[in-house]
């Protein structure tokens, strides 16, 4: 299904909170995994945008196992000088000609489905997929490579903690099956500061984003998103179903402000110091729901399907971002409301 390019408000709001560091930029090019996805997707049409703007003549290419597809889904791409799609497997793609002082390496979003059913191809996909990216940047002579990584690297966050710190010493439970997406992510990032130690990569600079939970334009609406499924509810008319409790507390970021800090990252922060990407502004996923019909259908009633047990603190999944705001002058600029009015915009709802 073709979808609409992205809001000019959105991306002129990345431009502008990013306008100073784009110069490096200028006439180099870049390499991005994961450019189909929803953080691919705002990635890959920001930097066009920018671009264009900016007049910097870089560009990009984008690692995709099936480029047809992905302009079918962007017919609005379709012909941009600035890109290219190269055809590949993260795990095993072929190494494009030249050199590319920049990398994103953005592949492997959470997938609950992937989760469940294929455990074992995630993990390889994590992994054999940040190892390709890296012997890929050996030869590239990468300057600079960002990996998104995930908030899942801590473990269960304690309920008693409301906002994780990137100094938490927790992690994920390595006999659990479940564990799969955050230990993945965690052996990558040991991947990215073993890279660095290369005698073939002295130079290389390794940015860590371990990202959140978000909302915007190309979030999937069928997919395991509690946001995602009730602003498809609500556009549709139908309930809010919530399967939980509701009590469960999460943050959202909405996706111009997460391209803005991944951009940010991986131009100005240090190497191998973690940043969380994410809001602070904790709500239930009860309240998600009213913030959800409030901004979109309000006459849509919310079922909740269980009672919250007595006297257990709520699970959490917050993080803290005074590292990122303080080192690197990022902060969230949309509202939860504003994120949800601005993501009907674009999928129709006037």
């Amino acid at each position: 299904m073709a979808m609409p390019p992205l809001p000019t408000r959105d991306l002129d709001e990345i431009l502008n909170a990013t306008r100073p560091l784009w110069e490096e930029m200028r006439g180099q090019r870049l390499f991005l995994t994961g450019g189909t996805g929803f953080f691919g997707c705002w990635l890959v049409e920001s930097f066009l945008h920018i671009n264009r703007t900016l007049t910097l003549d870089a560009h990009l290419t984008v690692l995709s196992r099936e480029p047809e597809r992905f302009l079918a889904k962007v017919p609005h791409l379709r012909g941009q000088t600035a890109l290219t799609l190269h055809q590949g497997d993260v795990r095993s793609f072929d190494f494009p000609p030249g050199s590319f002082p920049y990398i994103l390496h953005a592949a492997t979003e959470a997938s609950a489905k992937q989760l469940a059913e294929q455990p074992y191809q995630m993990l390889s996909t994590i992994l054999a997929g940040t190892e390709r990216t890296l012997d890929f940047a050996a030869q590239a002579g990468t300057r600079k490579l960002l990996l998104t990584s995930s908030g899942a690297v801590y473990g269960p966050q304690p309920p008693t903690l409301s906002h994780m710190p990137e100094d938490f010493a927790g992690a994920p439970d390595p006999l659990l099956p479940s564990s799969v997406y955050g230990e993945g992510k965690r052996a990558s990032e040991l991947l990215c500061a073993l890279a660095t130690q290369n005698s073939l990569q002295p130079s290389l600079e390794v940015k860590i984003a371990r990202c959140y939970a978000f909302l915007g334009p190309h979030l999937p609406l069928n997919a395991h998103f509690a946001a995602g499924n009730f602003l498809s509810d609500a556009l549709a008319g139908r309930p809010i179903a919530i399967a939980s409790d509701g009590t469960a507390l999460r943050s959202y970021l909405y996706a111009s402000d997460l391209t803005t800090w991944l951009w940010t990252m991986l131009f100005k922060a240090p190497s191998l110091r973690a940043y969380n990407v994410g809001s602070e502004d904790a709500v239930s996923i009860r309240k998600l729901a009213e913030v959800a019909a409030a901004a979109v259908n309000p006459s849509v009633p919310i079922h909740v399907a269980n009672s919250p047990p007595p006297g257990v603190l709520p699970p959490r999944y917050v993080p803290a971002t005074a590292r990122a705001q303080q080192e690197l002058g990022l902060r969230q600029t949309v509202s939860l409301d504003e994120a949800f009015r601005r993501t009907a915009a674009w999928h129709g709802l006037k």
